[in-house]
């Protein structure tokens, strides 16, 4: 992972990674890991960091970072059309709410198309967030956006992201929040933009208003009628008097007095009613989601295979082992990239050879030998994690195939130095090298992005240039 990209990431992307990296290791098994934990251990730091190093390393290797990215462009693409869908509902509603002006508007009617469904669902919002916790009180809405999220995407590697970020988040019950207000956000835009299509309608054409009940009389609408208008007409909208909401339940008055104080008792309810809630509890839902993300961590139970791995018990508190001479002036470092700074000396590896080794080395350039089993390459792994060589030269033989193992290490080796080079070896007095097999070298080492040779790279390592 590259210093860029861990600096570019927010806290809330770091522990996203980590929780999507231990979902899918949950599914499909441990992850080739070895090249991460070292280069964790070598970070240091407390178990959760070297977790997070090991998370963003694996993310980044696995494309799992850049499926991040094309999730976050989902979101952002479904977000956009949700935001659309708000504006045009809200226009719907108002549309419908008063109709064409060749009718009178039924109040009721027109009072419920406004606010039924809102209210409806914003009252079970509020029960499941007192009764069930509130981290079900995100509804459709909240989980539309997340499946389409995932949609857009179109990124097989992302499917983990969405239930990662959902742990996360549930752990600190944040998650009702954080959709909390995607659910109000949405509701707050199609009730504003019914309210600003009501006034275009009310601006543009007259209307007329009635009430209709076969159940309830003119007295009881009445007392209804005011005790909905009582809270926005503290806000001066406009409250009908008795005798008009009398009135106007056999025929639509014909009074601009009339006809202005019944829209205005509309409009004042839509804001009341509507609005003013969706943007307290949007205003609510993003300050909790804000103070939330601070105290967002990851659960250490849950990792802890890991725990051996990252943070032995057996390791030491500092570097007891003598530097090699190839690396006195290094400065040990595993967090950053491998610069200038950070590298000093050179040095020539020999990878599974059968051959007298080493060459004749000048004495700037250091031997660290052959690398044969398991254990020699971690050893060296390390080392070179704690002393990055400025210039790296790694000797094998074309004679061999070049298997998935061997170039798996020569990537992790080229990646802790400056500077690398194979040195394909030339054949022993009295054999031939294979064309086609050494031509599989070259195909196989192409995409690794490494300068590869047939001679010595003797003065390369000693003086950094071929001549």
């Amino acid at each position: 992972m590259t210093a860029n990209t861990s600096t570019a990431l927010s806290r809330l992307d770091r522990l996203w990674l980590c929780e999507a990296i231990r979902l899918r290791e949950e599914h499909a098994g441990p992850l080739d890991d070895a090249e991460a934990n070292r280069r964790a251990q070598v970070a240091g730091g407390d178990l959760a960091s070297r977790i997070e190093h090991r998370a963003l390393w694996l993310a980044e290797r696995d494309g799992l970072l850049q499926a991040l990215r094309h999730w976050r462009q989902g979101a952002q693409l479904a977000l956009a059309g949700m935001l659309l869908l708000a504006v045009l509902s809200g226009a719907g509603l108002a549309l419908a709410a008063l109709g064409d002006g060749q009718r009178p508007v039924n109040l009721v009617w027109a009072l419920g198309g406004l606010l039924g469904l809102h209210l409806l669902l914003l009252l079970g919002w509020v029960l499941s967030l007192a009764v069930g916790g509130g981290d079900q009180g995100a509804g459709a809405l909240g989980r539309l956006w997340l499946w389409l999220s995932a949609t857009l995407a179109r990124d097989a590697r992302a499917a983990q992201l969405a239930p990662a970020l959902l742990v996360l988040l549930q752990r600190q019950r944040l998650s009702r929040w954080a959709l909390g207000s995607l659910v109000h956000g949405f509701w707050l835009v199609a009730l504003f933009s019914a309210l600003l299509s009501l006034l275009a309608l009310l601006a543009s054409r007259r209307y007329g208003f009635i009430w209709e009940s076969t159940l309830l009389g003119p007295d009881t609408f009445i007392a209804l009628t005011q005790a909905l208008g009582a809270l926005p007409a503290w806000l001066g909208f406009s409250l009908p008097d008795a005798a008009t909401i009398r009135a106007s339940g056999d025929t639509p008055l014909a009074g601009e007095l009339a006809r202005q104080a019944w829209a205005g008792w509309l409009l004042g309810a839509l804001l009341v009613y509507g609005l003013l809630p969706r943007l307290l509890l949007a205003v609510l839902c993003i300050g909790n989601w804000q103070r939330g993300k601070a105290r967002l961590h990851l659960d250490l139970t849950e990792y802890a295979l890991l725990r051996e791995r990252l943070l032995p018990s057996s390791e030491r508190l500092g570097i007891s082992d003598a530097a090699p001479a190839w690396a006195q002036s290094a400065i040990p470092t595993a967090s950053r990239d491998v610069t200038r700074a950070d590298v000093d000396g050179a040095l020539l590896v020999g990878l599974e050879l059968d051959r007298p080794w080493p060459p004749a080395l000048p004495a700037g350039v250091a031997d660290a030998g052959l690398l044969d089993s398991r254990e020699q390459r971690q050893r060296l792994l390390e080392q070179l994690s704690r002393f990055p060589p400025a210039r790296l030269a790694i000797a094998c033989d074309p004679r061999r195939s070049p298997d998935r193992g061997s170039l798996a290490l020569i990537g992790e080796l080229a990646r802790t130095a400056a500077a690398t080079r194979i040195w394909l070896l030339p054949p022993p007095p009295g054999e031939t090298l294979d064309p086609e097999r050494l031509g599989d070298w070259h195909s196989a080492l192409q995409p690794l992005g490494l300068a590869h040779t047939d001679r010595a790279p003797i003065t390369w390592l000693e003086t950094g240039h071929d001549e």
